[in-house]
């Protein structure tokens, strides 16, 4: 097999323009919509927003690599980066340090790429880590990187990287790619393509012995960043997640050859998913000021506690929806009280109420 870092005319990529300008187009459509939308938001509410988006961000480029974090010490350790209110719990040094990098990355999106800057969230990352022999410096190991699947006898290789030795040969053409692509330069990518190409090169270089995955689609939040001059406030990883066979199906796809049209498509198409969910979040937490304003001193203590519970849970909502015994469990009521609540918030046209009996479930209504 050969990979696309072995053929000659490594790195450069080429791709068809034409088919990504419509994409191009609506990216930044979207994002005119999203700073107007952001307009309509009190700064408090900039704030939760700022730190939900960061968290699930959090949350979910980990699991994309098959780490289950917990979102409370992820937040608290956002907050208490930003000098906000939080709790004081220890933060375990996994959550605290995939936090550290996004509010890093937040922060300093703006400055040129730096083989330091990679080192510092390689120590992010692997914050507490005893297993691995490099830590804040890319891999030295001699044996081959390989991305492979399935058990030991029967193992699939996806991908292998090239040789230690030749790291930072690479590193440094890829920093200074990255560095003289960006929106200021007369020969600047397009915003998109230039995302792209830096999530797909720094991939194919694999140059950390983990967590390769986690700096490559920082490094492309950095990019859309740089290029809009202000944080993306995208939950690109969100969006992958969902779709997490997708992800590295393309990747797959695109390991072998110098022709990246399709992953670039690819790519494209999940950053524009992701600001539609973005949009979703800011229509829910507008939504939620609107309903919370017009039931100011109508609702008891119980059904205030479960609705701030049920907003927690953001657009999607408690899935399968609430049911009388979670509103039990949130408020310890009774089970004739919690019937009197909820049929109250029915009537406030607050919940929707669906099915019968013990099938009967409450939603949302978040149009006002």
């Amino acid at each position: 097999m050969t990979w696309n870092w072995q053929q000659k005319d490594w790195p450069n990529f080429t791709y068809d323009k034409s088919t990504l300008e419509q994409l191009e187009a609506d990216f930044l459509k979207n994002t005119g919509l999203l700073q107007g939308m952001l307009k309509y938001l009190p700064e408090e509410d900039k704030l939760i927003l700022m730190v939900d988006m960061m968290s699930n961000e959090a949350l979910k480029t980990s699991e994309i690599e098959g780490d289950y974090l917990n979102r409370e010490s992820i937040q608290s350790s956002i907050r208490r980066n930003f000098g906000l209110d939080a709790d004081n719990r220890k933060v375990p040094p996994a959550e605290r340090g995939i936090a550290n990098l996004l509010v890093d990355l937040y922060k300093t999106y703006a400055e040129p790429l730096t083989h330091e800057k990679l080192f510092c969230w390689h120590e992010y990352l692997t914050d507490g880590r005893r297993d691995l022999l490099d830590i804040g410096k890319y891999r030295t190991h001699p044996e081959p990187m390989q991305v492979i699947s399935g058990s030991y006898h029967k193992q699939k290789i996806h991908f292998v990287a090239p040789a230690s030795k030749e790291i930072p040969k690479e590193m440094d053409r890829f920093i200074q790619w990255f560095n003289t692509t960006s929106f200021e330069r007369n020969d600047h990518l397009p915003i998109l393509t230039r995302a792209g190409i830096a999530h797909l090169y720094f991939v194919c270089i694999h140059p950390f012995e983990d967590g390769n995955g986690r700096i490559a689609r920082a490094i492309a939040e950095k990019s859309l960043s740089q290029s809009l001059q202000h944080p993306t406030l995208i939950s690109l990883s969100h969006v992958i997640q969902k779709h997490k066979k997708d992800y590295y199906q393309a990747l797959e796809d695109n390991n072998k050859f110098m022709e990246i049209t399709d992953w670039l498509v690819y790519f494209a198409k999940t950053v524009i998913e992701a600001q539609l969910y973005s949009q979703s979040l800011i229509e829910f937490i507008i939504n939620k000021s609107r309903i919370l304003d017009r039931l100011r001193g109508q609702l008891n203590s119980r059904q205030s506690r479960t609705l701030l519970r049920m907003f927690k849970e953001g657009p999607e909502g408690f899935k399968g929806g609430l049911s009388a015994d979670n509103y039990i469990r949130i408020t310890d009521a009774s089970r004739a009280t919690a019937t009197r609540d909820l049929q109250d918030l029915v009537e406030k046209d607050v919940l929707l109420k669906t099915g019968e009996l013990k099938g009967t479930r409450y939603h949302l209504i978040l149009k006002c």
